[in-house]
């Protein structure tokens, strides 16, 4: 970890595009001001830890689910009449127009 000494009114750069600004020292709180491009997130720390822990969730629920849960989600999303002349995986054409 890199430790600066900054005060008020003094910046400092990250790589060429970020660049932070402390803009007033009272007490123990720090104000920062932050120019950073637009495709550059930046998040306090709390929120950050928030965002990658709903990921993870995310991530796992999506793991979990079975193989042809998507399929399934589709045919009860069809109305009866559609979901009996959807054709199968197996019926589907392979890349030579032909079914498999």
């Amino acid at each position: 970890m890199l430790v600066l000494k900054r005060q008020a009114g003094e910046k400092l750069v990250i790589g060429n595009e970020v660049t932070i600004e402390v803009l007033s020292v009272s007490g123990d709180r720090v104000r920062l001001g932050i120019v950073a491009p637009r495709e550059t997130s930046v998040h306090r720390y709390e929120i950050f830890a928030e965002i990658q822990d709903a990921n993870r969730a995310a991530s796992h629920t999506a793991t979990a689910a079975p193989p042809n849960a998507l399929v399934t989600l589709a045919a009860h999303l069809r109305s009866p009449g559609e979901a009996a002349a959807t054709p199968t995986a197996e019926a589907l054409p392979t890349s030579k127009g032909h079914a498999q």
